[in-house]
């Protein structure tokens, strides 16, 4: 004979069902507002285009997990930086080979504009950025990226397991560094 809920079990599962609801409607909303800054993210940290989708989707598989355990996150966009991270990471070390930023993509996926000394102009100063954020240490990328994504110092050290403070130090010695070579 099958199991029939009675009375507070029906409501019980009923509450669960709303719950599980609203946690979908919550992770969604989440997923929609911040799936282009992970996958971006990741891929900074040098994953391949398809790992870093299918990482960004795991990153926020991760989140309805751990809020349908009834964990509770201070700063859910935070939390998915720092799991991005630490999964990008992980990821990339598998990956058997890997590909650096080439700055021509973005030259090539760009419309002509202006007059051929201006475009060569302007290739050259991107290519002089590129290579200037290329010799940035590695944990000053990675609060300059996570910066340029919206997130706040708090949110950033939160997300690398740092203090704002050791942030705002990654992300002012970076923009020195960068300042320094738009005047070069």
């Amino acid at each position: 004979m099958p199991f029939l809920p009675r009375g507070a079990e029906l409501v019980g599962m009923i509450g669960q069902e709303r719950n599980t609801a609203a946690l979908r409607d919550e992770v969604g909303k989440l997923y929609e507002e911040a799936r282009e800054d992970v996958y971006r993210y990741l891929l900074t940290l040098g994953l391949h285009p398809p790992r870093a989708q299918e990482a960004a989707q795991e990153v926020f598989l991760r989140l309805y997990t751990t809020l349908r355990k009834g964990d509770k996150l201070e700063n859910p966009r935070a939390w998915v930086f720092r799991v991005a991270h630490n999964l990008g990471l992980k990821i990339r070390s598998r990956q058997n080979s890997e590909e650096p930023f080439d700055p021509e993509w973005g030259e090539q996926n760009a419309g002509q504009t202006g007059n051929p000394e201006s475009e060569l102009l302007e290739r050259e100063r991107m290519t002089r950025f590129h290579s200037a954020v290329e010799g940035l240490s590695e944990q000053q990328r990675r609060c300059l990226f996570l910066r340029m994504e919206g997130l706040r110092y708090p949110e950033i050290g939160s997300a690398l397991g740092i203090s704002a403070s050791t942030v705002g130090e990654f992300l002012r010695r970076a923009m020195e560094r960068l300042k320094k070579v738009r005047y070069e």
